[in-house]
């Protein structure tokens, strides 16, 4: 290419409308900062460029390629959402797409080569792609692939202004590493597939004893069906009420998501409490089809009781206790994970051992898994794999 043609080329970068937001991606600008660079200042624009393209795998086509695909536009949010954008859309975004096709295979070699001798000279990977038919692939599977940030990730947190923040590195819990609680796991599972396959879906309640796997379950489900296009939003108890706000934003989303609130429980007078109430059932919106909430709790009705609480002086006292501990009725699904008898107990202990490679005689292992237990509040999943891992450090010492 030469220089007019450089110039031409980012004219028509300018000129994005679908996929505009690209030209803040950071290669992308580097990219446009080295086509119309002055000779004086190619040299680092060049040199930036490359730095930008080796920091992520050193290939120019791929990096654009992700950035296309990945890309948050009103043009994949309407079609993701099943209103088929019109024709003349269609063909501007096959222009664009043509445009930001050249851009991925820019040449590194004449760039450096015209700047002479003593300017960098590494050259990074480029091809020619077609950027129109792997665009129209990822439309035709964003049902499960997403687009933007929920392409990206499958995990998010919400942040105190009720933003999405993705999980970089998610909890890799798998459900083949659970031990114990097939039947429990498997009504989660099933619900879990009927909210993919558009099946109405139940909210849940998972409670037990702490340490039994009910937040690892969730977060095993999570990771096993991402592929299929479920993705996990963690939430605080104090967030409660950005739920409706959440919810409205998600509604027109093809994925599926599960709301995840953890170690769930209402003190006397919560607001929270409220708020869920409102979301679980009656509040004036809808819960969209694409979305459950699941919820932890130590307590099967959620609410922290005392006897000052049973004993208190409102006039109708009966009806306030009932609507207190009635929450936990609203969950459409209810699973109780117990803590484990002393069988389960050891054969979780057992399957550790198995995983972390240890060899422990099986009078060994029951003696000393018993005894840890004993020492660390009783027999659950959490405190077999602690007892495991103790031993396991042993072994390193």
């Amino acid at each position: 290419m030469s220089y007019p043609a450089y110039i031409a080329l980012d004219r028509s970068l300018e000129g994005l409308i679908l996929f505009r937001g690209l030209l803040d991606q950071k290669a992308v600008a580097a990219a446009r900062r080295m086509l119309v660079a002055s000779d004086a200042e190619r040299i680092a624009a060049y040199a930036e460029l490359a730095r930008l393209i080796w920091s992520q795998g050193g290939n120019l086509t791929d990096l654009i390629e992700r950035a296309v695909l990945l890309d948050d536009n009103f043009f994949v949010r309407e079609a993701a959402a099943g209103r088929a954008p019109c024709a003349a859309l269609y063909a501007q975004a096959d222009r664009e797409l043509d445009i930001l096709a050249t851009l991925a295979a820019l040449p590194s070699r004449p760039f450096y080569e015209e700047l002479g001798d003593g300017a960098p000279a590494l050259d990074w990977i480029f091809e020619k792609r077609d950027f129109k038919t792997l665009f129209r692939q990822r439309l035709a599977q964003i049902q499960e692939t997403g687009y933007g940030i929920f392409a990206a990730y499958h995990m998010f947190w919400l942040d105190d202004e009720g933003n999405l923040v993705p999980v970089a590195h998610p909890d890799p819990q798998r459900l083949d590493a659970l031990c114990g609680y097939a039947a429990e796991r498997e009504r989660i599972l099933n619900n879990a597939l009927a909210l993919l396959a558009g099946i109405p879906a139940s909210n849940m309640l998972l409670y037990g004893d702490a340490g039994t796997g009910k937040s690892s379950t969730i977060k095993a489900i999570a990771n096993e069906l991402c592929g299929k296009g479920l993705r996990l939003v963690q939430l605080r108890q104090d967030q409660l009420q950005l739920i409706p706000a959440l919810l409205d934003f998600l509604s027109d989303n093809p994925l599926k998501f599960m709301l995840f609130i953890d170690d769930l429980s209402f003190g006397e007078n919560d607001a929270n409490f409220t708020a869920l109430k409102a979301v679980l059932e009656g509040s004036i919106s809808s819960r969209p089809g694409n979305v459950i909430i699941c919820a932890t709790s130590n307590r099967r009705h959620l609410v922290r009781e005392s006897f000052s609480g049973r004993a208190g002086d409102e006039l109708h006292l009966n009806d306030t206790l009932e609507e207190t501990t009635s929450l936990a009725a609203r969950f459409g699904l209810i699973v109780n994970f117990s803590r484990p008898e002393r069988e389960l107990y050891l054969e979780i202990a057992r399957r550790y051992t198995e995983a972390y490679g240890l060899k422990i005689p099986q009078e060994t292992l029951e003696k000393e898994a018993e005894a840890f237990a004993i020492r660390t509040g009783g027999r659950t999943p959490r405190t077999a794999r602690q007892f495991v891992e103790h031993k396991a450090a042993e072994n390193i010492l």
